[in-house]
């Protein structure tokens, strides 16, 4: 992995704190499957670095990502294929799974399965503008990726209801106050607070970082389990094929292009 040259990411580290980034600002960092695979890769990448104790993980430019490319959500369910819509949950057991503490730096717009990709991190620092959507239902889809696990394991299930069937945008205030951000800072400081806040982290021992985040994540596990989430690709090939959620779907992006 030492030639790891991503095309959708930006890797780094300084001693022993690593920085991950998205890295299509001008698409506003979208989850495509190609980032996906890469975002995997990059986890595996990091594992195989011991040095390295907390990884930043951001969005370059205006947002942290705006999610998976809607324009996939309108096609045929001809061109469906169940490994890539497998992607995305394999992304985010690979980002779980890293051995380095994971802190998502969010700012700018987190959508989607870019809130996914912040739960599977072990901390979340966003700055105060920040605006959460889950817009997976009004695109005739369920959340997928192990989201509902994951949402229901940090913020419980009566919010998770709310905020995923809904679809409705959510602040960084009530974020933090349902308890998915450990903190909200300034905008503009959200990745100087990410990185001060690796930098601590990194000055622990190794091994006891290690072994607080294992029994963490077995705990969490315990409560509420992610295995259930292979069959989420399932789920989203059942809607593919669904002529009412075909047409939600062709509706609400018709929707957003007319506002845009």
């Amino acid at each position: 992995m030492d030639n790891f040259s991503p095309g959708t990411l930006q890797v780094s580290t300084s001693g022993p704190v690593g920085r991950l980034t998205l890295n299509n600002p001008d698409k506003l960092n979208p989850l495509s499957t190609q980032c996906l695979q890469e975002l995997v890769q990059a986890a595996n990448w990091f594992n195989a670095r011991p040095e390295i104790r907390a990884v930043v993980v951001h969005g370059e430019g205006r947002a942290f990502t705006a999610g998976a490319d809607l324009a996939g959500f309108s096609g045929s369910a001809s061109g469906f294929a169940r490994s890539a819509a497998d992607e995305g949950r394999l992304m985010a057991e690979a980002i779980e799974g890293m051995l380095a503490v994971t802190i998502a730096a969010i700012h700018g717009h987190c959508v989607g399965g870019g809130v996914v990709l912040a739960a599977a991190c072990d901390l979340r620092v966003a700055a105060k503008t920040t605006r959460f959507a889950i817009p997976e239902v009004d695109l005739g889809i369920p959340l997928a990726w192990g989201g509902i696990q994951r949402l229901v394991r940090e913020i419980g299930p009566a919010p998770t209801r709310d905020l995923v069937l809904t679809c409705r945008p959510f602040s960084a205030a009530e974020a933090l106050s349902l308890g998915l951000l450990n903190r909200v800072v300034p905008d503009g400081t959200h990745l100087d607070a990410a990185a001060e806040l690796a930098q601590q982290l990194a000055s622990k021992s190794k091994l006891t970082l290690r072994a607080t985040l294992a029994a963490v994540d077995a705990a969490a596990e315990a409560l509420v389990s992610t295995g259930t989430a292979w069959s989420d690709a399932d789920a989203l090939a059942n809607a593919q094929h669904d002529p009412e959620s075909r047409e939600v779907a062709a509706r609400y992006l018709a929707q957003r292009s007319a506002k845009s």
